[in-house]
């Protein structure tokens, strides 16, 4: 017999996870809340360069309505916001941080998410560090691994479909956040 309801969705060939760790930190119910509740989100490596996926990533989901902060200390305005080189020097709150950063950075950015009392750390896709997540999940954050902000709100918002993609949703509905 397969997985219970909303696992089975979890569960992909296209992760670097094992099944248990993708229970962890690929559940789609966490990943839905994120996606709705979330209003501000500081991306960690956003790039000023349009090409780069970081920074495509976040004219998506400006457009879609999210408050973006760029945290890059290399650049001073990003998609018209104000960059700041590190969490901390963020002055509001933030309620996801989104990593574009190699791996091995990715429990220094958790340490500084803790910090500011962010509510969710997400590792963007291929990137998987698990002392960044267990760090993150002991403190009381959400943690997402392994997984697009994009191209999950496109997924759960109906739209991922439209570039032809497969959204492993069986629905005649539109999705609702």
């Amino acid at each position: 017999m397969g997985p219970g309801p909303g696992v089975a969705c979890a569960i992909t060939l296209n992760s670097a996870l094992t099944p248990e760790q993708q229970r962890l930190y690929q559940d789609p119910f966490v990943i839905q809340r994120l996606l709705r509740d979330t209003r501000t989100i500081a991306i960690v490596g956003l790039s000023t360069d349009p090409q780069r996926a970081s920074w495509f990533v976040a004219s998506y989901l400006k457009k879609e309505g999210y408050r973006i902060i760029p945290v890059n200390p290399k650049a001073d305005r990003i998609l018209g916001e104000k960059a700041y080189p590190d969490l901390a020097s963020v002055p509001e709150p933030v309620d996801l941080v989104d990593v574009f950063r190699p791996a091995q950075e990715c429990l220094s950015v958790a340490k500084q998410a803790v910090a500011i009392k962010a509510k969710a750390l997400w590792l963007q896709l291929r990137l998987v560090n698990l002392e960044a997540a267990e760090l993150a999940s002991r403190s009381g954050l959400a943690v997402v691994l392994d997984r697009c902000v994009k191209m999950e709100h496109g997924r759960y918002c109906g739209r991922l479909h439209w570039g032809g993609m497969n959204t492993e949703i069986i629905s005649a509905r539109k999705a609702r956040l």
